[in-house]
């Protein structure tokens, strides 16, 4: 079926999606990982022959592997229990759908050959919108890296002060967004230089935390 929605090069996309029936995709720390992986290795024209590369590298090894040219700039994102969200702008005609298309069927596939299921793991395609402007844009960033905060308490935003201050330690360390590559300048997934947002304000992550909380507005 045709997607309604047309990606342009130059312009950027909220992309996310979920698991079928809201079932958990990432089990353990290996899904995460291999789900990274793949959002490396999926980012590319060439054929990624999945079974053919060694997931028992570690990260940083399968980083230096070379994928050609890339199909997208990925901007942010970060990876929940049942559900992901990527910030992304593409590269070529149809980079958006070729890499989505990529990343979710290979990860499919070992999913479903790890847990011995069959049948379909993502809740359709996947679901995607179109950002218009700069400052829904730097949202956007706050709103993706802030997602794990609902781990620690769905109602975080009403919380006292002194939980917010361990809620902002959770979230810089949490490990499956791409605040740790803004914060270390390590950048392996993302690419931000195509993106229109100060860097600094990305990783104000005290001030991101505060600007959200409905403690610090009273």
């Amino acid at each position: 079926m045709e997607r309604k929605e047309k990606f342009i090069q130059d312009e950027f996309y909220h992309i996310y999606n979920r698991g079928v029936e809201k079932r958990i995709i990432f089990q353990n720390t290996s899904d995460y990982k291999r789900f990274m992986a793949l959002l490396y290795l999926a980012n590319s024209d060439q054929i990624v022959e999945f079974r053919n590369n060694s997931y028992g590298n570690s990260l940083d090894e399968i980083f230096k592997q070379n994928r050609g040219e890339q199909l997208v700039a990925i901007g942010a994102y970060c990876l929940m229990p049942n559900h992901f969200h990527l910030l992304l702008t593409p590269l070529v005609d149809g980079g958006i759908s070729k890499f989505m298309l990529k990343l979710q069927t290979g990860y499919s596939m070992y999913f479903n050959k790890k847990n011995e299921r069959v049948g379909a793991l993502f809740q359709g395609v996947f679901k995607s919108e179109h950002i218009n402007d700069d400052r829904y844009l730097q949202y956007l960033y706050a709103y993706i890296h802030l997602n794990p905060a609902k781990l620690k308490n769905s109602n975080w935003k009403t919380q006292s002060r002194s939980f917010l201050n361990q809620l902002k330690k959770f979230i810089v360390e949490y490990p499956y967004s791409s605040l740790q590559e803004y914060l270390s300048l390590g950048y392996k997934i993302i690419n931000p230089k195509l993106f229109p947002v100060d860097e600094e304000d990305i990783t104000n992550y005290n001030t991101v935390v505060n600007d959200f909380s409905e403690e610090n507005k009273k």
